[in-house]
């Protein structure tokens, strides 16, 4: 959602690279920088279901479940504020998204799992598997913040400042903007990207849990698979800007919603029991989870040392590609 236009590249950056460097050079062009993103926000999203069952259902200290999200947060707390101190957006992009991140599963989350149990909330149960839980409790909870998500998307809509080209096309069509963006402003890449990550998650989240509710939709309604084939489209169609992407900081900020919107694809089938959602079973697939985990972090130390102005030898003429407007 929230993206940066770029600003000029170097003209050393045009030099060929040399030697050993020519095979990491390879990441500094598309569609590897806007790929490698994409694919580390989107694994993440399966990795935060496996982190928050490995907390509720494996560790032996099930008791310290509250505590160990609590630290979790504080965790993301603690990046947020590092990232805010950042002065480069590289950096400070990345410590945005894994604040959110962290943030999102051990406070937000987790506010839910406990309010779930502590009202009695049952979960609901599949209709078409035995004893197979189709919405926990926590997510049933989690619908009643609605309210708050609508308030909040008042402010983003109406934000003068916003770089976001999702609301930009709403201010523009809808004749929404207050005024004009001010002059000189500047943006914290930190606290945006963790307050992209937190809202566009919290939003996605919301979308597909009244999408399930039988008294609404329900998970096989037709308008549900109409809304399904919207978002593999519109998937697809972000995915193909996204691979035009030079800027990796921009990449990432427009990978975040673009992996999260893929991911409700994956959750809608995964709803329609059309493959083994594996990351949600890590007693069970503890190796193939492991080398994912290891596979993201190799990814993400690909994308943070990638300088966020470099660019490869061939100039975007050559490709044909979009500047980074996001």
């Amino acid at each position: 959602m929230s993206t940066q236009s770029s600003t000029n590249d170097s003209p050393a950056a045009d030099k060929k690279p040399a030697g050993k460097n020519a095979l990491v050079s390879l990441f500094y062009r598309p569609p590897f920088v806007g790929l490698v993103a994409f694919f580390v926000v989107l694994v993440v999203q399966a990795l935060g279901h496996t982190v928050m069952i490995v907390m509720e259902e494996v560790w032996p200290g099930q008791d310290y479940v509250y505590e160990s999200a609590f630290a979790m947060g504080l965790l993301g707390a603690a990046l947020l504020f590092i990232g805010m101190k950042s002065t480069r957006e590289v950096a400070a992009t990345w410590y945005g998204f894994w604040a959110g991140t962290f943030l999102w599963t051990g406070w937000v989350e987790f506010a839910f799992v406990w309010s779930g149990n502590y009202l009695n909330v049952p979960d609901l149960m599949d209709p078409i598997l035995v004893n197979e839980i189709a919405t926990k409790a926590e997510y049933l909870v989690m619908m009643s913040s609605v309210g708050v998500l609508g308030a909040t998307l008042v402010y983003f809509l109406l934000n003068r400042e916003t770089k976001c080209n999702f609301f930009i096309f709403f201010q523009r069509h809808l004749n929404l903007r207050t005024g004009k963006p001010t002059r000189g402003y500047k943006r914290n890449f930190a606290a945006i990207t963790a307050l992209e990550t937190i809202y566009v998650i919290w939003f996605c989240y919301l979308l597909l849990l009244f999408i399930y509710d039988e008294n609404i939709l329900g998970d096989r309604h037709p308008v549900t698979y109409g809304i399904f084939f919207i978002m593999v489209i519109w998937s697809v169609y972000l995915i193909q800007r996204l691979m035009k992407f030079w800027k990796v900081t921009t990449a990432i900020r427009y990978g975040i919603p673009t992996a999260i919107i893929t991911w409700n694809c994956i959750e809608i089938a995964g709803r329609w029991h059309l493959y083994t959602e594996f990351w949600e079973r890590p007693q069970e697939f503890a190796l193939e989870m492991g080398l994912i985990t290891v596979g993201v972090i190799i990814a993400a130390i690909l994308v943070v040392k990638t300088p966020s102005h470099k660019k490869a030898e061939l100039s975007r003429e050559e490709l044909g590609v979009m500047p980074d407007d996001g």
